[in-house]
């Protein structure tokens, strides 16, 4: 039974992920990005790591998936498909393929596959715990986790400033990341906003 369950959650995980790369509309793409997280999942689960397997699903199929769907039907993806005016990217691409290609493989053939005619290595209580996941996530692995944290920091901050460059600020009482670094080199908001009026009060100058 475990092996028909991992063939068919084998089956779904590479299902999934071309359907994700070769649909050409957004909408389908992410669809079948659902199908491809909710099959690791369900490897996860054959891993016997089943706090992993609900945050695959909570986080990514879930939140992760709604967020891409609101993007998707916010740009219009839904009803136009994709163009293929990235084709001089293609290269690029293929290259990044390889060498991404390259890299699984040296984790497969560096991960021990003489050991799968074995018994494996041995279950041990608490394994796949939040409570063991969250101990190596701050002794072994806190380097990476502490990075990972900041780069979504960046990533958070930086659509903020973005969203609020293309849409602007409604309210005049609203505070712009121009003015703050206006302000932090000596002056206040408001002597900006009185030298601005008082040279708009005096009109062009004279020549």
């Amino acid at each position: 039974m475990a092996e028909l369950f991992f063939f068919l959650a084998a089956a779904g995980v590479i299902a999934g992920a071309l359907g994700t790369v070769l649909l050409r509309n957004a909408f389908y793409a992410v669809l079948a990005l659902v199908v491809h997280l909710i099959s690791l999942a369900a490897l996860f689960l054959l891993l016997r790591a089943e706090f992993v397997a609900a945050a695959q699903v909570v986080v990514y199929a879930g939140a992760v998936m709604v967020l891409y769907l609101f993007v998707v039907a916010y740009v219009g993806g839904i009803d136009q498909p994709l163009s293929g005016a990235g084709t001089n990217l293609r290269g690029t691409s293929v290259l990044f393929a390889v060498v991404l290609l390259v890299e699984f493989c040296i984790a497969i053939l560096g991960s021990g596959l003489s050991s799968i005619d074995t018994e494996g290595t041995g279950f041990f209580a608490g394994f796949g715990t939040p409570e063991q996941i969250g101990q190596l996530l701050l002794t072994k692995f806190l380097l990476a986790f502490e990075a990972a944290s900041f780069l979504l920091l960046i990533a958070a901050v930086g659509a903020v400033i973005l969203a609020r460059r293309r849409s602007g600020l409604e309210d005049p009482r609203e505070i712009s990341v121009a003015d703050l670094l206006r302000s932090s080199d000596g002056g206040t908001l408001s002597d900006e906003k009185e030298r601005g009026s008082l040279a708009e009060a005096a009109g062009p100058p004279n020549r």
